[in-house]
């Protein structure tokens, strides 16, 4: 039995070692689309939310060398901070013009309406201009817990949140134009579906069909958004940045004895946070899609989605009731 075992690993890890090496060696630069041009983006703010670790982080620091000036906004403004002089210490301070003026900080929990209309007032009264709003924040497959406002934590946080940020920060948008909104889903927005009668999930709770749904609510939102923005030089495209190795699996529980096994297979197939950003980057940067709004992209190409999620009644259905969950007035 024990040399059965043994035999197994040998072969996993013989495996895995030979096709992360076919992988290593095929894989380019990981710089954006766009040319990675510094000063790329020199003159433009961008808003990431969720950016001090993964892909927010990844996305953060390659903005930021293509001269973006970057707010993060994140939960815990301690490891934000941390984060946040991490990326100015690899940039050197110099390079396209980037010094630590550049990266800013802000507290921003979307568990939490409250915070998010705090964060959004600030950054209204001292921001002149916002070219790029990036919805990079998520939760994934958490046990049943709440928002700060009663909503089940997945939908409230990668949902309603952002939906509510997004609005209040459209006329910023608008005025900034021409701007984009880039918002990060899932594939797994597949194996969701949008229950109106439990959007809170009270009524029964599965934490991978939950964040499914989230995802699916992200692609609608999208859609839906796109419509409304129509002649406003204001563009918002969808993504899924593929399975990345990141903390966002933290809820995730692996057996102990699995776990050798499983950070051997995560490294070798899993992108790293940089590969997985380059969409977003993409999306944010590249003068490829300048224009193009409504669409869903991965690995920096639009792809096709499910017909479930390009619904346009069960979009503009969700807009309204997620208008009322967030106590936005018509």
């Amino acid at each position: 039995m024990a040399l059965a075992t043994a035999a197994a690993l040998l072969a996993a890890l013989g495996g895995a070692l030979w096709l992360a090496t076919r992988r290593f060696m095929g894989r380019g630069a990981q710089r954006p689309h766009g040319g990675g041009v510094p000063g790329l983006m020199r003159g433009k703010t961008v808003l990431i939310t969720g950016a001090n670790s993964g892909l927010g982080r990844a996305t953060a620091g390659e903005l930021l060398r293509l001269g973006a000036r970057v707010i993060l906004g994140c939960r815990d403004r301690a490891r934000a901070e941390e984060a946040a002089g991490q990326l100015r210490g690899a940039l050197g301070g110099a390079e396209a013009g980037v010094g630590p003026g550049q990266l800013l900080v802000r507290e921003l929990d979307l568990a939490s309406l409250r915070s998010v209309r705090a964060f959004c007032r600030e950054l209204l009264q001292e921001e002149p201009r916002l070219d790029v709003l990036i919805n990079n924040a998520g939760v994934f497959q958490c046990p049943y817990m709440k928002t700060e406002d009663g909503f089940e934590m997945q939908f409230g946080v990668n949902h309603l949140g952002h939906f509510l940020l997004t609005n209040l920060l459209l006329g910023l948008l608008k005025s900034s134009a021409p701007s984009r909104i880039v918002v990060v889903s899932s594939k797994l927005y597949k194996y969701g579906d949008i229950n109106f009668e439990d959007l809170n999930s009270e009524q029964s709770y599965n934490k991978s069909f939950c964040y499914s749904r989230s995802k699916l609510a992200n692609i609608l939102f999208t859609r839906e958004l796109a419509h409304r923005l129509e002649g406003t030089n204001v563009t918002v495209n969808v993504l899924h940045p593929g399975i990345v190795r990141t903390n966002l699996g933290r809820h995730i529980h692996i057996p102990l004895l699995a776990k050798p096994l499983f950070n051997l297979v995560s490294w070798a197939f899993f992108k790293t946070p940089l590969e997985g950003a380059q969409t977003s980057i993409y999306l944010a940067s590249s003068p490829d899609v300048e224009g193009v709004s409504g669409k869903y992209f991965g690995d920096c190409k639009e792809e096709e989605l499910l017909p479930k999620a390009m619904d346009e009644s069960v979009a503009r259905k969700l807009w309204d009731i997620s208008e009322v969950m967030v106590g936005i007035l018509k």
